[in-house]
């Protein structure tokens, strides 16, 4: 029964990375791909605010998602 809770944690931050990945503004425009051209004008900008921590917490239970995943694979094949 051990051995599938750690599946279980793997599964549920899996679905909170999708979810949170999705949650993330884009930097690019559609536009940018159809005409080439794209704008260095924000590129230097600062991420504040919410996007700063979106960014962090997607960072960090991804981290964590990727251990879990080793974690799982090294119990599973002893």
């Amino acid at each position: 029964m051990g051995k599938y809770v750690i599946d279980i944690f793997v599964f549920i931050l899996s679905i909170l990375l999708i979810i949170m990945v999705m949650l993330q503004d884009s930097k690019d425009d559609i536009n940018d791909a159809f005409n080439g051209s794209k704008s260095d004008l924000f590129k230097d900008q600062k991420v504040r605010g919410v996007e700063l921590f979106m960014q962090r917490a997607t960072m960090v239970v991804s981290i964590v998602f990727i251990v879990l995943v080793i974690t799982a694979v090294a119990i599973h094949t002893k």
